[in-house]
């Protein structure tokens, strides 16, 4: 029997209306055994204004309303280069989203830090432990205030401490098949409970064997067969391979 994964959706598509998301509440709502990790991001981040407008209003509320469902905020960091005071007032915004959460349900879980180093330094690893710690602590940050990092790579075991969960690969499907990134995935000891990876230009017809064999690798999967702006759109036909791949 295959370990139990966790979907990964990369939710970076504006809510104009309340059909752009459908083809997400249809697979939320058809594969209630399956959780979801659902990233948002408004504005490469939660935006200048202390809430979300009407779309993102409207809809992040109703991802919080399934049971199997988990969203968190994006958050881009320049692999340490972003001041820690321009980080916190992201991180802050999102916390405010959910001071009437009892009455609109808007609100984030965690922190999904894009841009994140792999390479270990005394400097980098302060950096992100302080990060973490603010996450942790910031009221109106929903459930466990899940700290998600996105190196890309597998990240060293120091730098890697610092997350609840990290994506070791995020890659084309040709360059995650290629001898360079096996070999990295392959030196690298990593908790699989605690990895996920997000692979693009995926050919329809390896899909269901490359879930199968990433549910063995990782708990947290992302497929897609679109090649650029792959997290701005649902794959028309991936989408739902992916979902059957998972059952």
């Amino acid at each position: 029997m295959l370990p139990e994964s966790t979907v990964v959706v990369p939710l970076y598509i504006y809510p104009l209306t309340a059909e752009t998301w459908a083809p997400l509440y249809a697979a939320i709502e058809s594969n209630p055994n399956i959780d979801f990790l659902v990233i948002v991001n408004p504005n490469s981040g939660p935006g200048d204004s202390p809430l979300p407008d009407e779309n993102y209003s409207r809809e992040v509320p109703r991802l919080n309303s399934y049971r199997n469902v988990y969203t968190v905020g994006y958050v881009r960091i320049d692999y340490c280069r972003k001041p820690h005071s321009e980080a916190y007032a992201e991180i802050e915004r999102y916390a405010g989203w959910s001071k009437q959460y009892e009455a609109t349900g808007l609100g984030v879980g965690g922190i999904f830090v894009d841009e994140t180093p792999n390479h270990h330094s005394p400097e980098r690893a302060e950096y992100l432990e302080e990060l973490t710690k603010f996450i942790k602590k910031t009221p109106g940050i929903l459930s466990d205030r899940f700290v998600v990092h996105n190196p890309g790579t597998p990240p060293d075991a120091l730098i890697g401490e610092s997350a609840d969960m990290f994506f070791i690969c995020e890659e084309p499907y040709p360059r995650y098949r290629s001898d360079e990134v096996q070999t990295w995935l392959g030196r690298f000891n990593y908790d699989r409970s605690r990895s996920g990876v997000m692979i693009s230009e995926v050919p329809m017809e390896d899909l269901p064997n490359l879930v199968h064999e990433l549910r063995h690798k990782v708990k947290y999967i992302f497929v897609t067969e679109i090649a650029g702006d792959f997290y701005e759109r649902f794959g028309p036909l991936s989408w739902g391979a992916f979902m059957q791949a998972l059952q």
